[in-house]
């Protein structure tokens, strides 16, 4: 379908997804936010597409949610419409594998859209942070929760009572980023590792996103239980035959998602 808000391009069982609200740098709003929540979806229930690539342009990620959409709503307004609820739910939905390939500025909603994803490739030019309090609110797509269990209590709460913003370098360091490229190689580079993804079974990629999501939501032994439970019904599939076949003949597997 034609969006307004994404360019959507499919390939090589990757569908990348890029932001477009260039007058905005890409600010969230409404329509940008329902719009992405559809796309999402339909990759995901896209047989053709094994992994997800979701990006904004060189100069930003997305800079925020859309503050002049926001300026004057009302407490009710935002409480009864479950202001950005609904779509944050739907993108937490989404199986398979999401990657955010993020340069220049990530901020506030759009920092929160980068955590939404399975994980963040970033280029040098990347600035993260959550501004929110200069606005005289707080985070509110799950920012403060996110954050504090990818960096820790400290530097979230520097991140969210200042509203400093954190380079890629700093980024990478404290475990919000799992790799930093040069900006010109940012993207090739994210396309090479969601073909490494592609190649994979689905069946084990989309396990391993639900095993490493439980580890952020329960305890560590009721995680233990899923991850091993998850490891036992690998060995109904045929994919773990393949695999293990493969590995004692010393070839590359050829995986059939079955």
């Amino acid at each position: 379908m034609a969006y307004e808000t994404l360019i959507v391009e499919a390939e090589d069982y990757i569908t990348l997804i890029r932001l477009n609200r260039p007058e905005a740098m890409n600010a969230l709003n409404a329509k940008l936010m329902a719009e992405l929540a559809t796309a999402l979806t339909a990759a995901d229930a896209d047989p053709n597409t094994r992994c997800i690539v979701v990006t904004g342009s060189e100069k930003a990620f997305a800079a925020g949610a859309d503050v002049r959409e926001m300026a004057t709503k009302t407490f009710t307004e935002v409480y009864f419409d479950n202001l950005f609820g609904p779509e944050v739910e739907a993108i937490g939905r989404v199986r398979k594998p999401i990657i955010a390939a993020v340069s220049g500025y990530c901020l506030g909603g759009g920092c929160e859209l980068a955590m939404l994803c399975d994980f963040i490739i970033a280029s040098d030019t990347a600035k993260f942070g959550q501004p929110e309090i200069n606005l005289g609110i707080v985070a509110g797509m799950g920012g403060t929760q996110r954050l504090t269990r990818l960096v820790g209590k400290s530097k979230s709460m520097d991140m969210h009572l200042t509203g400093r913003f954190m380079d890629a370098a700093e980024a990478e360091r404290c475990g919000l980023v799992s790799r930093v490229f040069p900006a010109k190689e940012l993207m090739p580079e994210v396309m090479k590792i969601a073909q490494k993804i592609v190649e994979k079974s689905i069946l084990t990629a989309m396990a391993v996103k639900e095993c490493v999501n439980r580890a952020e939501q329960t305890s560590l032994a009721e995680g233990l239980l899923f991850e091993r439970r998850a490891f036992h019904a690998a060995f109904a599939t045929e994919d773990q035959k393949e695999g293990m076949a493969a590995f004692l003949e010393k070839r590359q597997p050829q995986f059939r998602d079955k």
